[in-house]
């Protein structure tokens, strides 16, 4: 029974996916977390985590593959800075969420009870170790259009980000990548007297303090803190802020 739902499960993933039936032999490999194999170790199954480190090495070669093509006006520092956020767990959970991977994970009983199938690290993994099964499954250009099928349009938006004029609008693209849903500034202090005053903001993404800033007015302590904010996720932040 348990061995059928797996089997069930990793076919309806490749019509999800788009990939033919043949590949659910490497897609159950890939949302067979370790708690559920070694609750059922009889069964025979490997973990997901080699599919997660060979998807990981196809991620990032593909996107540094995409990312030297499209810009070449781009520095070595700049590329590498703009996929390391490209590949970040928030971003990758955002693409799991997106195809529902969180339905298909098959999990132990433990893992379950905690919400395991929410969670964004485990999300992020099951995305990678798709892209590594999806690898071995139709090769290399296959799950190079997968993945940019995916994330082409958060790298565009992202190195975009690097061309506007000030830090709190670099900032919401780069939310809108997947990073955060929503982003909310707060002042939380002020110091100095009333015709010299400073502000202390903090900028949230999601309800989670991110960075914080100083300024002269409210304005300025934004884009401070949104400007933190930047350095803190692994971007350049605007050339002209």
């Amino acid at each position: 029974m348990v061995w059928q739902e797996g089997i069930t499960r990793a076919r309806e993933l490749a019509r999800r996916l788009g990939v033919d039936e043949g590949c659910a032999r490497y897609l159950l490999t890939a949302i067979s977390h370790a708690s559920f194999v070694y609750e059922n170790s009889e069964l025979g199954l490997e973990t997901n985590q080699r599919l997660e480190f060979l998807g990981d090495a196809v991620l990032e070669l593909v996107v540094s593959h995409y990312l030297y093509d499209k810009y070449p006006a781009m520095s070595e520092g700049e590329l590498t800075r703009l996929r390391a956020a490209a590949v970040r767990e928030p971003v990758l959970a955002a693409v799991a969420r997106e195809l529902e991977l969180g339905e298909f994970v098959l999990l132990g009983r433990g893992e379950l009870r905690s919400g395991g199938q929410s969670r964004p690290s485990l999300l992020a993994d099951t995305f990678e170790a798709v892209v590594g099964a999806i690898y071995l499954c139709r090769g290399l250009e296959y799950a190079r259009e997968f993945v940019l099928r995916h994330i082409g349009g958060r790298l565009r938006r992202a190195a975009a980000s690097r061309d506007l004029g000030d830090n709190k609008t670099a900032l919401q693209h780069v939310a809108q990548s997947g990073l955060f849903k929503s982003l909310s500034y707060e002042v939380i202090s002020e110091r100095g007297p009333d015709h010299a005053k400073e502000f202390e903001v903090v900028v949230k993404g999601d309800g989670m303090a991110l960075a914080r800033g100083w300024g002269r007015s409210k304005k300025e302590a934004e884009q401070a803190a949104a400007g933190e904010a930047l350095k803190s996720l692994g971007y350049e932040g605007p050339r002209n802020p």
